[in-house]
């Protein structure tokens, strides 16, 4: 007999999420967690947005589980105490020649099932943001941002109140399977141990890709690699003159350096982006050009951006599972029909919207496990 009915590696927002799933529905969960503290990768290292869903492609997993997520996070939020806000967020064409992609999104947004989108010119977003300027805009009233901490503390007590376990600075060093269970090796400083499971989820964020590739398959099945992209953040030293998170129009599968505000009415501006071979949290000023490149990025929208407001204030690494100029690539949650190992569910290339969706998330795999022989 097993150790555990459910192991869950990576106690990032998604790894804690579907082990609150898991655990609520009666199963033994343990979450392995290789660094020191829960959710200290992607999750606590992002622009703590609740997103609406106006950018996925329809049918997608990301427009999915986005929509449905943002729901339970606010109903969640709300029942359990952690900081959040609805504030809003206007999505604007700085100039004339970007009212069309405006549009493209905003239906994009309607065939996800967004009905709540409000149409305004320049005028009317003067009204209400005086400071912020642009040719047209939507108003998206969905949009939110949340305490990401407060809300993985939150995880972490239904999952213990639930029996679950989260172990902490112990990193997986290799699995096998049987086909009737996993053999777990683990890694926790000097000590090496081993455990056994009957339903494996790796939600390793960017080491999931070499968690994956610790496994057999069959013929024709592939681990998605990891292609890190790191963003850099900027905050303000001052209060900014906005009420609403500013979105410029998207430049691919980037969403533009745009303003967001923490629960507190913090700024920030970011990320940027920059692809890397490796994982660097390291803030890198780049001689004042990279600066200077937010700085004309932002006074496309707020052309009043005082100089001299801005400093570094951290940086984020996404694990993209697509490279530099491809299209953004679906969140890659590969259970049995993908994969065909039994009672395994993993998940790659979990990046933005996966906070807002994590809860979705967690509903979503303990389904696929339901499913699993």
């Amino acid at each position: 007999m097993p150790d555990f009915e459910t192991v869950i590696v990576g106690a990032g927002v998604v790894g804690l999420a579907i082990a609150r799933a898991l655990a609520a529905q009666g199963q033994q969960v343990l979450v392995l967690e290789r660094h020191s503290r829960i959710g200290s990768e992607t999750s606590s290292r992002n622009s703590e947005v609740i997103h609406a869903g106006l950018y996925y492609p329809p049918g997608s997993l990301r427009a999915q589980l986005c929509v449905e997520g943002k729901e339970m996070l606010y109903r969640f939020c709300a029942e359990n105490g952690v900081s959040h806000r609805r504030c809003g967020k206007l999505l604007v064409a700085t100039t004339e020649a970007e009212i069309a992609g405006l549009e493209a999104i905003a239906a994009n947004a309607a065939r996800n099932g967004i009905a709540d989108l409000k149409r305004l010119d320049a005028g009317e977003v003067r009204e209400l943001e005086p400071e912020l300027r642009c040719a047209a805009a939507y108003l998206s009233p969905s949009t939110g941002i949340i305490d990401s901490h407060g809300l993985m503390q939150a995880l972490d007590g239904h999952i213990a109140n639930d029996g679950g376990e989260i172990v902490l600075n112990t990193a997986v060093t290799g699995i096998e399977t049987d086909q009737e269970h996993f053999r777990i090796t683990t890694q926790s400083g000097d000590e090496i141990a081993a455990l056994t499971c009957r339903n494996l989820v790796l939600a390793g964020g960017l080491g999931a890709t070499a968690l994956g590739r610790m496994l057999a398959y069959g013929p024709g099945y592939e681990v998605p690699p990891t292609y890190p992209a790191r963003g850099h953040y900027f905050a303000c030293n001052r209060r900014v003159p906005f009420q609403r998170l500013v979105y410029p129009m998207p430049v691919g599968a980037w969403l533009g350096v745009h303003l967001t505000l923490d629960v507190s009415g913090r700024a920030r501006f970011g990320p940027d982006i920059e692809w890397r071979d490796d994982v660097d949290y390291a803030f890198d000023c780049d001689d004042g050009r990279r600066l200077a490149r937010f700085e004309g990025e932002i006074r496309r929208y707020w052309p009043g951006l005082p100089q001299g407001a801005l400093h570094p204030d951290s940086v984020g690494v996404r694990p993209k599972i697509y490279r530099e100029g491809e299209p953004a690539a679906d969140f890659g949650i590969h259970g049995p029909g993908q994969h065909g190992v039994p009672r395994l569910v993993a998940l790659y290339g979990m990046e933005s919207p996966g906070l807002t969706s994590c809860l979705a998330i967690g509903a979503y795999v303990s389904r696929l496990l339901d499913f699993s022989d």
